[in-house]
């Protein structure tokens, strides 16, 4: 364990990491805009900065939304192993090489899926106990995607750079609409891959309400709150 709580990575964890890495400096599709000598930093450690969210670090079933090429989701899979880590994308090409990396890392316990989340909500409610998302909308819009994805207390843990009081507050107007409420924020920017970096840690505070998951779309185009 670190200093901070977290999982130390094994040798072997970390090889497989190293071996994504590779294959994400290979891919000729565009999934990430790093992939040079920035990229443990910026992909690895700033994944690992999650670690810290005790719920995050107990979760059996995670689903990372707007997984990207793999990021936080792949990493967490890694320093997880107990857990299950659904990589949720609607982009193909994405998702490929989610599960091209899976199999080269041997990271038995993550899966690519691809779709919406809105539209895995219909099939798999309140599935899991943490969601998980990097760089993907404004917290309004995370909050609603995550809700219905998310089991009773379960938490949203998302990736976002400089804090910004008016989507703070927005978050906060569409709070009592989403079942969603905004618990802590870390500070995690001097371990992460962004010297911005802040983790917004947001609790599923009641049922799921009946008109979520929206239109697949509607939370990104007209956000509540």
């Amino acid at each position: 364990m670190g200093d901070d709580g977290t999982p130390s990575l094994s040798a072997a964890q970390r090889r497989s990491l190293e071996t994504v890495l590779a294959l994400l400096a290979e891919e000729r599709a565009s999934v990430s805009s790093v992939v040079d000598d920035r990229a443990w930093k910026v992909h690895v450690e700033d994944s690992l900065t999650g670690l810290e969210v005790p719920e995050l670090r107990q979760a059996s079933r995670i689903a990372d939304v707007g997984a990207g090429a793999g990021f936080p989701g792949l990493v967490l899979a890694v320093a997880l192993p107990e857990a299950q880590v659904d990589l949720i994308e609607s982009v193909g090409r994405k998702t490929a090489f989610i599960s091209r990396a899976t199999e080269a890392a041997g990271i038995g316990n993550a899966l690519a899926v691809t779709s919406r989340s809105e539209d895995v909500a219909r099939v798999s409610r309140e599935a899991y106990e943490v969601v998980t998302s990097r760089a993907v909308g404004r917290l309004s819009t995370l909050a609603e995607l995550a809700s219905p994805l998310l089991c009773q207390d379960g938490v949203l843990v998302a990736w976002k750079g400089k804090r910004d009081a008016e989507e703070e507050q927005q978050l906060q107007n569409a709070s009592e609409a989403l079942a969603m409420t905004p618990e802590h924020i870390l500070d995690v920017g001097h371990r992460a891959g962004s010297e911005h970096r802040h983790l917004h840690v947001i609790r599923k505070s009641g049922p799921t309400p009946p008109n979520l998951p929206r239109k697949s779309g509607l939370a990104k185009k007209r956000p509540l709150g």
